[in-house]
């Protein structure tokens, strides 16, 4: 059964790792409220380098519809510009010289529904990562079961326990999934 458990744990490792990309994911989707998370992971062009926005600056939200991005270098403002412009988060930046202000216009009922369908997209991808990770431990678990490392009550016992793995995942998948969803629609 040594076997068998150390292929779960390495599925749900994979797991877990698919759950907290999901996170990452959402978080950059735009809501109704200003979140630095929205543009944390922006990638500048800091001197040839794609960076993402968080290392080259500090990132605050003074209030529900602004963000302000302060660079620590000033020679960065006109490439934290470029960046965002390029962005698909359909915002303008405006510079004062000093800091980069993002107005977040309040979001249109069309604009909501898009970013549901968004939200949807990007969960059903975090699902199909999710099955892939269990297909994967399924054919591991076989092979190992044909190559007689455990028994086949083992082996089917593992199976099981990899379905369940799954099954509470997308379980806590869907859940973040609607959440998102519903702060997106409601705004």
């Amino acid at each position: 059964m040594a076997g068998v458990n150390l292929v779960l744990t390495d599925a749900e490792g994979k797991m877990l790792k698919a759950v907290d990309a999901l996170i990452r994911d959402l978080t950059t989707i735009r809501t109704g409220r200003a979140n630095p998370a929205l543009v944390e992971h922006v990638l500048v062009e800091y001197f040839g380098t794609p960076t993402p926005l968080k290392q080259i600056a500090s990132i605050t939200a003074p209030s529900a519809g602004m963000l302000v991005i302060q660079p620590w270098d000033k020679t960065a403002l006109l490439a934290i510009e470029k960046a965002v412009l390029r962005s698909e988060l359909g915002l303008t930046p405006t510079s004062d010289g000093t800091v980069v202000r993002l107005m977040l216009p309040p979001l249109t009922e069309e604009r909501r529904h898009e970013l549901a369908k968004r939200v949807s997209k990007r969960l059903e991808d975090a699902r199909v990562s999710v099955r892939n990770i269990r297909r994967d431990a399924m054919e591991t678990l076989r092979d190992k079961e044909k190559d007689k490392e455990f028994s086949q009550d083992d082996g089917r016992r593992g199976q099981e326990q990899a379905q369940r793995l799954t099954d509470a995942f997308i379980a806590k998948m869907d859940s973040l999934g609607k959440a998102k969803e519903k702060e997106v629609l409601e705004g």
